[in-house]
C-alpha cells in the first residue's frame, strides 16, 4: 500500500483538534474590497475578481487569514484557536500563471501569551515530524531585525532594502546600503549583519543573539525568542530548531517570531508563519495572533514511500462463511485498533498477520491464526 503525501491532511487536522484549535470552514471567495485595503499583507498581488449577481466585485480568496480575522468573533481579553484545510487562488512562484493551492494551517488570536507561542512552535514542529521524514524549523525575531536595521536608517524605502538583504543573508548588501548613507556611527550595520549572517542550534547561536539584543536595549525580545526555544527543546520534537533570522524580514507583516519548516526531500519550505499583530488590529484592537501555513501542494511532490506491510490482519473466510459472521470478527479486531481486510482467498503476504475465519458465530467455529 502507498501512503500518498496528500494523506498529511487528515494527519495534520487530529493533531490541532487534539491541542483545543477548532476546524474552521470559509467560503471560497469575499469581497474583493478585503483584498484591497490589506494589499501589503499578501503573498500575491494577483486577484481574480468577478462580479456578484448584485453587483458586488468579489474575489477568489488569495489568502485564508485575511478570511479568518475578519469573520472570527475573538473577543478583548479571549484567546481563539482554529485550524483549516483550505484552497487559495493566487500566482503561483515561478510562473505567471494562477493556481488552486491546498493549504493546511492553523490561527491563534486574540490574546496570545507566550505560552501560545510556544504551542504553535510546537504544533509546527509536530506538523513536519508527521511526514515522516527528517525536518528543521528556522525561527527569527522581528523587532530584533527591525531595531537593528533602526541603526541605519528609519526610511521606509531603506528599510525594505536591507529587509531584503536579510532575507538573502546578504551581509555585504546591508554593509553597501550602510556605506551609502555615509552614517556617523561606523559600526551602526553591525548588529544588523550580526543577525542576519546566523544560522545554527540554539546553543551555537543565541549568545550571539543575546549581545546583539543588549546592546539594542531589546532583551526582551531576546527572551521571547529564548522562552520558545527552550520549551520547544523540552518536547519529542527537541534538536530540531535552527536560529535564522532570513526567515523574518517581512516588516510589514511579522512583528515577533517568525519561522520556516522544511522536511528531507523538498527543496523549498513546506510551512512558515509567525505573529502578525499589525495585521489583526485593523479588525480587533489590541488583538494578537500567531499562526501558520503547511503548503500541502509541496508536500505532494514528495516521492511516495512504500509501507512495509498492507495492514496488520488478513483475515481469510472459505466459502459458506456466513457474512454476518466475518463482519462481527472484523469488528471486534477493528475495535482492539487493529488495520483489517477481509477477503475469500490470500491476495497478499504483506501482512503482519494472517487469521482464517471458520464457522459461526455462537460456539461453532473459530478464528485460526495461521504462520
Amino acid at each position: 500500500m502507498y501512503d500518498p503525501a496528500g494523506g498529511i491532511t487528515s494527519k495534520l487536522s487530529g493533531i490541532y483538534a487534539g491541542f483545543g484549535y477548532s476546524p474552521y470552514k470559509m467560503s471560497k471567495f469575499e469581497e474583493y474590497d478585503l483584498y484591497a485595503r490589506n494589499r501589503e499583507f499578501l503573498i500575491s498581488d494577483g486577484v481574480i475578481t468577478f462580479t456578484d449577481t448584485d453587483g458586488r466585485l468579489m474575489a477568489l480568496k488569495p489568502d485564508v487569514t485575511l478570511s479568518i480575522i475578519k469573520n472570527c468573533d475573538a473577543r478583548p481579553g479571549q484567546t481563539k484557536k482554529l485550524f483549516y484545510s483550505e484552497n487559495v487562488y493566487r500566482v503561483s512562484k515561478g510562473t505567471d500563471s494562477f493556481k488552486e493551492i491546498p493549504q493546511t494551517g492553523l490561527e491563534c488570536i486574540g490574546r496570545v501569551d507566550g505560552y501560545c507561542v510556544a504551542e504553535v512552535l510546537y504544533l509546527a514542529a509536530l506538523s513536519l515530524k508527521a511526514t515522516g521524514r527528517g525536518f528543521v524549523l528556522d525561527l527569527g525575531e522581528q523587532e530584533l531585525l527591525t531595531g537593528a536595521a533602526m541603526r541605519i536608517s528609519d526610511d521606509p524605502a531603506v528599510l525594505e532594502a536591507l529587509m531584503a538583504c536579510v532575507r538573502e543573508k546578504n551581509t555585504h548588501g546591508i554593509e553597501e546600503i550602510a556605506a551609502r548613507l555615509k552614517l556617523s556611527d561606523a559600526g551602526a550595520a553591525a548588529p544588523l549583519k550580526t543577525l542576519a549572517g546566523l544560522y545554527g542550534t540554539p546553543a551555537e547561536t543565541l549568545p550571539e543573539v543575546a549581545e546583539t539584543a543588549s546592546e539594542l536595549g531589546l532583551e526582551n525580545a531576546y527572551f521571547k525568542l529564548k522562552n520558545a526555544v527552550d520549551t520547544l527543546e523540552g518536547t519529542d520534537c527537541a534538536g530540531c530548531v535552527r536560529i535564522d533570522f532570513s526567515t523574518a524580514g517581512d516588516r510589514n507583516y511579522y512583528n515577533g517570531i517568525a519561522f520556516k519548516g522544511y522536511v528531507e526531500g523538498v527543496p523549498e519550505r513546506v510551512l512558515s508563519g509567525g505573529q502578525y499583530d499589525r495585521l489583526v488590529r485593523r479588525f480587533l484592537p489590541d488583538g494578537q495572533a500567531i499562526g501558520f501555513a503547511v503548503y500541502v501542494d509541496a508536500l505532494e511532490r514528495l516521492p511516495r514511500v512504500r509501507n512495509e506491510f498492507d495492514g496488520d490482519v488478513l483475515l481469510v473466510y472459505p466459502e459458506g462463511v456466513p457474512q454476518k459472521t466475518v463482519l462481527q470478527t472484523v469488528i471486534g479486531m477493528n475495535a482492539k485498533g487493529l488495520t483489517v481486510k477481509a477477503a475469500p482467498a490470500v491476495e497478499s503476504e504483506r501482512f503482519k498477520a494472517r487469521y482464517r475465519r471458520t464457522g459461526y458465530i455462537g460456539g461453532e467455529g473459530d478464528v485460526t491464526y495461521e504462520e
